[in-house]
């Protein structure tokens, strides 16, 4: 009798573990650390959305909704996108609410991707991204953006990442993990290149609640950018819902249908008192988001004033709740730094190579901690600079 050397996928098997997670494990088997890696808000969720959710329950609203979402849902979506960034997509048929902007992300891929098909990714860039490309059968083709820049792409940096094999591009403004946002200008130039090679823009727009400076753009509210963009975002970031698993997608028709139809199959339909919840989230929860955005505001220029003045260069992010210092000062790797701070500091960071190749050199620090937590982490981090300095 013969027997498979494996019983698992090649495409699973070649994935490396979330480089994220190695150093949450580790930092949760230490007494005294001071976590500035983790990336959600510090906030919990608005009481009247989880008064919500419970009244949900005990109304019995315990059944599957429909694939797409509820319906009430939806339709507060819509008015959302059109109200807050001047995009209308139709309740009915263009907005489906998903489990997660991460499977709005995983499905988004499989829609679109056919074996052999290029898509070009932003980095430094969220973990999961290059890992959903290649399950979905995609190639991905990186391209680094340079901390000189802000870490913004430039139409150029685009240009030069295509080929005749191309099929999309995957965009995050706010970015995770560097919080770059780019603003109308910015993606004018970069829609300009997607418009003339026919490209499909996957829009990870999660963060656009947390936005600081001039607010947030979505691409598809430029010129004759709607029908070729997917745009993903949910209530995990800017909600502080993310517990609750719920995100949404909005596509034109042509393409959210194909989108539903692997929902229909994959999920059935997203947590029905989760949709309750965001239906209350979205109707009476915003001056709890810009009370949040506030707060976060305001521990981003203490955070990255302490940064810098400790001899981390660190550009000031424009959004989300991420910065993305350079480490150059001490000659470390970034896992190196980060291995090191959180043995003899307890202070733990994300390295930034785990972004992708132009993350390496720098680390990625959440500042979604009170702030006596972030004025210890910085007299901590102080001490190890100094004592590592080249």
């Amino acid at each position: 009798m013969t027997t498979k050397t494996s019983y698992i996928s090649k495409s699973v098997e070649n994935l490396k573990p979330s480089g994220i997670r190695k150093f949450f494990d580790l930092a949760a088997n230490m007494e005294g650390v001071i976590s500035l890696g983790v990336g959600e808000p510090d906030f919990i969720t608005s009481w009247t959305v989880r008064e919500a959710a419970i009244l949900s329950l005990e109304q019995g609203f315990t059944s599957y909704t429909a694939n797409a979402g509820l319906l009430e849902l939806r339709e507060k979506v819509s008015s959302y996108m059109k109200n807050g960034y001047g995009v209308e997509y139709d309740p009915k048929s263009e907005i489906i609410v998903t489990v997660g902007a991460s499977q709005a992300l995983d499905i988004s891929m499989r829609a679109i991707i056919d074996p052999g098909d290029e898509v070009v990714v932003v980095e430094p860039g969220f973990v999961s991204y290059v890992p959903l490309v290649q399950l979905a059968g995609g190639t991905p083709v990186t391209v680094e953006t340079k901390a000189e820049n802000g870490f913004k792409l430039t139409a150029g940096e685009l240009e030069e990442a295509i080929t005749s094999r191309t099929k999309a591009v995957l965009l995050c403004s706010p970015n995770n993990p560097t919080g770059t946002v780019l603003e109308r200008e910015n993606l004018e130039e970069v829609a300009e290149v997607i418009r003339r090679h026919d490209l499909v823009v996957l829009s990870d727009e999660i963060y656009s609640e947390l936005a600081y400076d001039r607010g947030h753009v979505s691409i598809a509210s430029l010129e004759e950018m709607r029908g070729r963009t997917i745009v993903i975002n949910g209530f995990s970031k800017g909600f502080a819902m993310t517990g609750w698993r719920l995100g949404f997608i909005c596509a034109p028709v042509e393409i959210a249908a194909p989108l539903l139809k692997i929902h229909q199959y994959a999920m059935m339909c997203a947590s029905t008192p989760a949709q309750y919840a965001a239906i209350e989230a979205l109707d009476k929860g915003m001056e709890e988001v810009l009370e949040m955005k506030r707060s976060y505001r305001h521990r981003r220029h203490y955070f990255v004033d302490s940064l810098n003045e400790m001899g981390l260069a660190c550009h000031l992010p424009g959004g989300a709740f991420y910065a993305f210092p350079s480490i150059a000062k001490t000659g470390f790797s970034s896992e190196e730094f980060a291995e090191k701070l959180l043995m003899e500091e307890k202070v733990a960071v994300v390295p930034g190579n785990v972004f992708g190749k132009g993350g390496e050199g720098h680390i990625r620090c959440s500042y979604a901690s009170s702030m006596e937590q972030l004025q210890e982490a910085v007299k901590r981090m102080k001490r190890f600079v100094e004592n590592h300095s080249r």
